[in-house]
């Protein structure tokens, strides 16, 4: 479940392996690029946190955010 916190939407993802997480990483990328809306993200071995906001709105979080986020859920 994504939550919003500090005008982000975080959500942490934790995979089976680092392949596994990096794989993932390349889906959120290619839809991200699509969206031309780009995440913060980090990712240890096997696990991915992303922060979401829109930095032409202020860096707060807005639909383009939230499309995206639903967009990432359903690359799992």
């Amino acid at each position: 479940m994504w939550t919003e916190t500090d005008n982000k939407l975080y959500k942490k993802f934790q995979f089976e392996n680092f392949s596994a997480a990096f794989a993932f990483m390349t889906r959120v990328a290619l839809e991200a690029e699509k969206m031309n809306h780009h995440p913060l993200w980090t990712n240890v071995w096997n696990t991915v946190e992303i922060w979401l906001s829109t930095h032409d709105a202020g860096n707060v979080v807005t639909d383009k955010d939230r499309k995206l986020a639903a967009a990432i859920d359903q690359l799992i």
